[in-house]
């Protein structure tokens, strides 16, 4: 989130990065009133406990000196200003309450390298690896291919679980799990991640902190009755190692990376994307996630970006990279890149990765800090995510780029290692 004192001191720019977004100016539009509401509370506040402090040792003087009726007339005076200070304090808590809605809305502003636009369509091409195949035949699509060989099962899947769900069988199901080890070990023993594996459960604090709660409760699954909710990305946990810590210089950048499963309710996004592995309500993936300093954070998007390409470079698919647009940033971030796969029976590329810098305002949110070796004083982190790709999705894509005349699909040589057919 934005700090409460840089919005009061930058409201315009406030506005005006919201609005490039694609957000009403409205929401700001309370704010000023409310922060100069609370700002003349906390001065009576102040002053009257000033007041109540010296009026209650004036009492005690009296008392002891016998006069008791003044010291009556005094309590009695103390009394109304006790009653008037609850009263502000009520006031003030009302107010704080107004502000934090108002606050915790507010996205995180964009980098000013960010292209302005209204969405997708407006985001900008960063560069492209790779050409898409040509085929001497009519390519399928990977939710055709899996259905004739069996691999991938819908129709069970929607028996067992209703839509938006996949039952891998035989060869897909080998295959995401040779993805999965694939991710981990590139990243681990090449780009000099540390691998973890976090809980796949998170409390509210740890959705709040890295922008999920409480504007996006409707896209998450939750578990009744409790304080639990299923992560939509490994991001959330991974980001939440962290949580109200503060950090040495010298251990950043630290690096993590993570597999998981992750659950979207997808809510408002029904007609899209309805056949095959690209929208599901459960799906798995391999995420990447930093914690650096101010300093170096661009350098380490620009990193994590070439660590989540090299995935695609090995797996022989074709992608390009863009830049997200203001209007089709996500809300935490201040820059992302998205990498988009060739699809070639959908003949375009589909997004398959997001590589965010988040600045400090997932570490304002969850108390991230570290102390600089030269000041005693901690400062925020920066944090940073991208998804070592979306593992299913790379699955479709293998299916599509790969697939050969008599259905089977080719195997890119990077993979082979962890897909033994003799197992």
């Amino acid at each position: 989130m934005l700090e409460l004192r840089f919005i009061r001191e930058n409201l315009e720019l406030v506005k005006e990065k919201t609005a490039a977004r694609g957000l009403d100016r409205a929401l700001l539009d309370n704010f000023s009133s409310l922060d100069r509401q609370r700002r003349d509370i906390l001065q009576e506040l102040e002053s009257g406990r000033n007041r109540r402090k010296s009026e209650s040792q004036e009492i005690g003087t009296l008392k002891k000196a016998g006069r008791e009726e003044e010291a009556a007339a005094k309590m009695a005076a103390t009394k109304e200003l006790g009653q008037r200070l609850k009263e502000l304090e009520e006031q003030l808590a009302e107010i704080d309450q107004r502000l934090e809605e108002i606050v915790m809305g507010v996205p995180n502003l964009c980098d000013d390298s960010v292209p302005l636009g209204n969405d997708e369509t407006d985001n900008v091409e960063y560069r492209r690896w790779g050409s898409p195949p040509e085929f001497a035949f009519s390519p399928k699509a990977h939710w055709e291919l899996g259905e004739e060989d069996g691999s991938l099962d819908f129709g069970r899947a929607a028996k067992l679980s209703g839509a938006r769900f996949a039952l891998l069988r035989g060869f897909a199901a080998r295959l995401e799990r040779a993805l999965i080890s694939f991710m981990l070990d590139l990243h681990t023993q090449r780009h000099g991640y540390t691998e973890v594996l976090p809980p796949f459960l998170v409390n509210t604090a740890s959705m709040t902190a890295t922008g999920q709660l409480p504007k996006f409760a409707e896209d998450l699954f939750k578990i009744a009755d409790s304080d639990l909710w299923l992560i939509p990305t490994a991001e959330v946990p991974v980001t939440n190692i962290h949580r109200e810590e503060t950090i040495a210089e010298q251990e950043l950048p630290i690096r993590y990376c993570a597999y998981t499963p992750c659950f979207r309710s997808e809510a408002g996004s029904y007609g899209r994307d309805t056949k095959g592995l690209i929208r599901q309500h459960q799906f798995d993936k391999v995420e990447l996630v930093k914690f650096t300093t101010p300093e170096s954070s661009e350098e380490e998007l620009e990193m994590l970006l070439s660590n989540a390409e090299t995935v695609l470079q090995l797996l022989e698919l074709p992608y390009r990279v863009v830049t997200l647009c203001s209007g089709d940033l996500g809300f935490s971030a201040r820059k992302t890149y998205d990498i988009e796969v060739w699809m070639p029976a959908q003949n375009c590329y589909r997004e398959i990765s997001s590589c965010s810098n988040f600045g400090d305002f997932q570490a304002r949110r969850g108390g991230i800090r570290y102390r600089p070796k030269d000041r005693n004083k901690s400062t925020l982190v920066h944090t940073l995510n991208g998804s070592g790709l979306a593992v299913g999705r790379t699955l479709a894509a293998i299916y599509e780029n790969h697939q050969q005349p008599d259905g089977t699909i080719r195997l890119p040589e990077a993979i082979r290692p962890y897909f033994d057919p003799r197992m």
